[in-house]
C-alpha cells in the first residue's frame, strides 16, 4: 500500500524514469538514482535546446524548428561521445606494441617489485657520519691518568679501527674524586 502512495506522489518524469529502469531489467536501486538520472536528463535537454536556439538565431528564424533541434543533438553527440578507432588501427597498434619483448623477470619468491630507485620503499636517508678526525692531542700531566690507555694496542683493535673508522669512538672518562 505504501508503494502505491509513493507512486501517486511521484512526479510524472520520475515515474517515466522508473518505468525505463524496470523495462531495462533493473529491479533494485537506490531512490536517489532516479533523481540523478532526472538531473542528467534535464541538463541534456537544456543544452540541446540552448544550442538549437543559437542555431535558429544564426539562421535568422523567428522560432526553433525540427532542423535546429536535430543539428543541436548531432552537435552534442559529436562533442560528448567519442567513437573508438577502427579495428584495423587497433590491430596495427597492437602489433607494433607487441614487437617489443617484455623484460625478463628474475623475480624470486614474493611479489616482483621494480628497482629500489624507482619505488617509494627505498631508504631515503643515510646513517654514515663523515670521517673527520680532527682530534687534538691531549696534554697529560703527572696527576692525570688516562684509564685503560694501552700504549701498544693489539693487532685486533688496529684492524677493527682501520676497517670501520665510523664506528670507533673514544673519549676520556672523568676522574672520580676520592672522599
Amino acid at each position: 500500500m505504501a508503494d502505491n502512495e509513493e507512486d501517486s506522489n511521484m512526479p510524472r518524469d520520475a515515474k517515466i524514469m522508473q518505468s525505463l529502469l524496470k523495462s531495462m531489467g533493473v529491479e533494485e536501486y537506490e531512490p536517489r538514482v532516479i533523481n540523478k538520472f532526472l538531473e542528467l536528463w534535464y541538463r541534456y535537454v537544456v543544452d540541446v535546446l540552448t544550442d538549437a536556439q543559437v542555431y535558429s538565431e544564426h539562421a535568422g528564424k523567428p522560432a526553433i524548428d525540427v532542423d535546429d533541434v536535430k543539428l543541436a543533438i548531432q552537435s552534442q553527440v559529436n562533442f560528448s561521445f567519442s567513437q573508438p578507432p577502427p579495428r584495423e588501427v587497433l590491430l596495427e597498434l597492437a602489433q607494433n606494441r607487441n614487437k617489443i619483448p617484455l623484460p625478463k623477470s628474475i623475480a624470486g619468491p614474493g611479489f616482483p617489485l621494480p628497482p629500489d630507485q624507482d619505488t617509494l620503499i627505498a631508504p631515503n636517508y643515510q646513517f654514515a657520519i663523515p670521517n673527520k678526525r680532527s682530534v687534538e692531542p691531549m696534554e697529560e700531566t703527572e696527576d692525570e691518568e688516562v684509564p685503560n690507555a694501552d700504549p701498544n694496542p693489539s693487532q685486533e683493535e688496529k684492524t677493527d679501527a682501520e676497517q670501520n673508522p665510523h664506528q670507533r669512538v673514544s673519549f676520556p672518562l672523568p676522574k672520580r674524586q676520592k672522599d
